[in-house]
């Protein structure tokens, strides 16, 4: 071989080992700080709106002080994780945090769908280091619930139980994600 041939077939080799390098490196800092944050829609730029899950998990640890509240309505007893809990009171309408940094937080159920984890895409932003970037997902059918786990670090649990298929959510079953628990309220 000629010399010019060697050298381009060194400096080749060269430049393979240097992507496999960055490569192992950002997935290294990946798993370590999770995925780079992507800038969302209201972050100080004006004409912009931040959607209202994002503003209250957000705004939910700069709360100082909280005004005492008043007794949560205590849950109706269950039948069981995934299994309709008795005395439900109507379709699910409000996704509720009863603990973790948010605790207090509630939101909506507008949508056929509202994913879980640290995304920024999430409808439901947890951060949390026990939280997977894509963790969770629940999909309405008519005025059911199903919570899927999207194959989860740390898992998903319903009335303390791991979740491994999608199971149907009724209401007032506390869903425990990392140190966040929320359910889902008419």
């Amino acid at each position: 071989m000629s010399e010019l041939t060697l050298m381009i077939l060194r400096i080749g080799f060269l430049l393979l080992l240097w992507f496999f390098i960055f490569a192992i490196v950002y997935a290294l800092r990946s798993d370590l700080f999770g995925a780079p944050v992507r800038r969302m829609r209201g972050d100080g730029a004006p004409g912009t709106q931040t959607p209202p899950a994002v503003q209250a998990v957000q705004a939910a640890p700069q709360q100082t002080s909280a005004p005492p509240r008043s007794p949560q309505p205590q849950a109706p007893p269950s039948a069981g994780p995934g299994l309709p809990s008795a005395g439900g009171s109507g379709p699910a309408r409000h996704l509720v945090i009863t603990s973790g940094v948010a605790s207090g937080t509630s939101i909506p159920l507008d949508d056929d769908v509202v994913t879980i984890g640290r995304s920024a895409d999430s409808t439901l932003v947890i951060v949390d280091e026990y939280t997977s970037t894509y963790h969770a997902r629940l999909n309405r059918s008519g005025d059911n619930w199903t919570l899927t786990d999207l194959d989860s670090t740390n898992g998903t649990k319903v009335d303390g139980t791991k979740v491994t298929s999608p199971v149907p959510l009724p209401t007032f079953a506390p869903v425990t994600i990392g140190t966040t628990t929320f359910e889902l309220r008419p």
